[in-house]
């Protein structure tokens, strides 16, 4: 793909970007290494600060920074600018415990003293997407700056301004130069980045396959990955749920980013006894829902998706699964041909087999599923290849967590939304990827967890 930004609204190229030379590449690269050999030796007071003035700089210009986000992937203008103060959050987050979660850690052995020593390793690649152009790059780089690592870019091509920026962001921070940098590349240098000797980790947020091509070429370069990968939420409705409020969540949490969010809702399974009542309320709001331009029309409830072929994919896997027998209980669809607008639509009848059934439908598309019972709704929940996030909606919280611990997914919410959050870890499991992203947790995926032995001499 060109590297450019093109307004999905309008479907207009705004601006045209040339790709990092091969010297270009060299020289961040090279930047890269020098600048950690010293950041790695900083101080925690010194990163916090740094950090503190990053999430400062997000708060002060969040419309700047949201007006770009909107700009070039579509997201109503109030979505973006929680996105930017979310991004905000995770700095200051990072900032005031990433010395805590990386001090060193006492064992009680044999020896006069052991400990864990968490360490940085160095340069770290992240490959990124456009759904969330600023907060999927922040949640890896607050941890990872903080760790003592330095990080390397590569956005998506249609977000290159976002990419820019976000790299703009910490250096008015005042990071030393080489802490982070954005290359604007094609995904094609991607294998020669992580077969280079001073990138040290990769961590990817993507597609499935994607995912698979970098895990592949950084195994053969035994090189530590991160993938945050597709999903197919599960929204697992019961019997004993409030309808109206039930179906006003439903629709919230398949309309996240307009639906292109792994972890939005995808696939609804509701118990039978309220099957009926609850598709007619989910369709009539989902009918009520507006749209417009999200760099104008404040208050709309979901935008373009963020490039003409994703809705032209969408619309194909709509129409495969009608073939195959799925039924529209709302059309929506693709206002035309030519366009990145697509109004949301409702599947039932999806058997298994079904590409509804097996596939991740990255847009305003809910499949519909019917459950005998509750054992049931965990059953189809958990028949499927991606294990990222899922919900229950209960009146019983008793039942509602031990349901949850049957749901195969990173995260179960009971009576909420999935979302992500500074403090908890965030990952997938199956082919919704492996490792994980935020809390403690996530700022030790990328430091050497060094044990140190210390021995009294014999006398």
């Amino acid at each position: 793909m060109p590297i450019q930004t093109i307004n999905p609204y309008t479907n207009q190229v705004v601006k045209d970007f040339a790709p990092a030379t091969p010297q270009a590449i060299e020289q961040a690269l090279q930047t890269a290494q020098e600048t950690f050999d010293n950041w790695r030796t900083s101080d925690f007071m010194l990163r916090a600060q740094l950090m503190h003035k990053a999430g400062s700089e997000l708060d002060g210009n969040t419309e700047h920074y949201a007006r770009l986000i909107s700009l070039e992937m579509g997201k109503p203008l109030a979505q973006a600018r929680a996105e930017v103060q979310k991004c905000a959050k995770v700095c200051h987050y990072y900032a005031e415990h990433a010395q805590e979660f990386l001090q060193d850690e006492d064992i009680v052995t044999a020896a006069t003293r052991s400990f864990i020593s968490y360490e940085p390793m160095g340069a770290v690649l992240a490959v990124m997407p456009w759904n969330f152009p600023f907060w999927q790059v922040f949640r890896f780089a607050a941890p990872a700056l903080m760790a003592g690592n330095v990080g390397i870019l590569k956005h998506a091509s249609n977000v290159p301004q976002c990419a820019l920026a976000i790299q703009e962001v910490f250096e008015k921070a005042g990071f030393p130069k080489g802490c982070f940098q954005s290359l604007l590349i094609g995904s094609k240098e991607v294998e020669t980045l992580i077969k280079d000797p001073r990138i040290k980790a990769v961590t990817l947020t993507g597609s499935e396959g994607a995912g698979a091509t970098v895990a592949s070429t950084a195994g053969r370069e035994i090189k530590k990955t991160v993938l945050e990968l597709g999903g197919s939420d599960a929204f697992i409705v019961l019997a004993d749920a409030d309808i109206e409020a039930t179906a006003e969540k439903a629709v919230q949490a398949r309309l996240i980013n307009t639906g292109q969010s792994c972890i939005a809702a995808k696939r609804f399974i509701i118990e039978k006894s309220i099957a009926e009542p609850f598709m007619a309320s989910f369709s009539e709001k989902m009918q009520k829902l507006k749209t417009g331009d999200p760099l104008s029309d404040e208050g709309i409830d979901y935008g373009p998706l963020a490039r003409v072929d994703l809705a032209q994919e969408l619309t194909d896997q709509v129409e495969r699964s009608v073939k195959a027998g799925a039924q529209l209980l709302l059309k929506g669809g693709q206002e035309d041909k030519d366009s990145a607008v697509f109004h949301p639509a409702i599947l039932t009848n999806i058997e298994k087999g079904n590409p509804a059934y097996e596939e991740e439908f990255f847009g305003p598309v809910a499949l519909v599923f019917i459950a005998k019972d509750a054992e049931d709704a965990v059953r189809i929940a958990n028949d499927s290849p991606f294990g990222l996030g899922g919900s229950i909606w209960t009146k019983d919280l008793k039942r509602g967590q031990e349901l949850a611990r049957k749901v195969e997914a990173g995260a179960v919410f009971v009576n909420a939304m999935v979302a992500s959050d500074p403090a908890l870890p965030f990952g997938g499991i199956k082919k919704s990827g492996y490792g994980r992203e935020l809390s403690y947790v996530g700022i030790r995926e990328f430091v050497n967890q060094k044990t140190i032995w210390l021995s009294t001499p014999q006398e």
